[in-house]
């Protein structure tokens, strides 16, 4: 008889050794691995706070619940600098996709003639002296609760991207101010330039199995919706 052969169930008894034997060590080269993890630079992206907004006003902490509906402003330029008119072409699509994500609210867009017609100009910052019946002509036109004012004060369309805003939401019954917020995204900073990779592409777990997203920092529009996002997400909610 030869001797090296298995059979019954002294063969199963040595196959389920053999398995469980390669299973553990299966998990002992898993383990390695993310130990492994630990020797990547502690300048990844897993390691290191991404950029938040910080300069945010909000008061009160919550909507009230008749706060239904916003009449949006057309976004102005801080200046009449060659950049900034181009970039408010570029971004005004970009900030209502994000608005219309948000879901705080019903979002409405003022109509430029009109609103050059009533008040003798088309951009209004929410800093100038407003026409008096300015709210009540709002709330007239868009029956709305709220108005908010968008004003772009930086826009660089070559690498490194930079975008500022300038956001106010103001209660159009009392003419107060509910939240509002003043932010520059420069993607020369490294906290923004991977926090706008992560919102056009959540990076995995795992460090090493990180990915650059040239994308998101070169193209205006995609940083731009990455900075609207960011800057709405801070929107009070009801």
């Amino acid at each position: 008889m030869n001797s090296s052969a298995c059979s019954g169930s002294g063969c199963g008894r040595w196959q389920s050794k053999m398995w469980r034997a390669g299973q553990l060590a299966g998990f002992f080269a898993l383990g390695g691995m993310l130990a492994s993890c630990q020797s990547v630079p502690l300048d990844s992206s897993v390691t290191r706070r991404d950029f938040r907004p910080d300069n945010v006003f909000a008061y009160p902490a919550r909507l009230t619940l008749d706060f239904r509906r916003v009449a949006v402003l057309p976004l102005a330029a801080e200046t009449d600098s060659r950049n900034l008119p181009e970039g408010c072409e570029t971004l005004t699509p970009v900030l209502w996709e994000q608005l219309l994500k948000t879901k705080r609210f019903e979002v409405v867009a003022v109509d430029a003639a009109k609103l050059r017609s009533r008040t003798g100009r088309v951009n209004w910052t929410g800093a100038e002296n407003l026409p008096p019946d300015f709210f009540a002509y709002l709330r007239r036109e868009y029956g709305c609760d709220g108005v908010l004012f968008a004003e772009l004060t930086a826009y660089r369309a070559y690498a490194p991207l930079a975008v500022g805003w300038r956001l106010k939401l103001v209660d159009a019954r009392s003419g107060q101010i509910v939240w509002a917020t003043d932010e520059l995204f420069d993607a020369a900073r490294p906290g923004i330039a991977r926090a706008a990779q992560r919102f056009e592409m959540p990076q995995p777990i795992l460090p090493i199995f990180r990915a650059e997203n040239w994308v998101a920092i070169n193209s205006p529009q995609r940083f731009g919706r990455y900075s609207a996002a960011a800057l709405l997400d801070t929107l009070p909610e009801h």
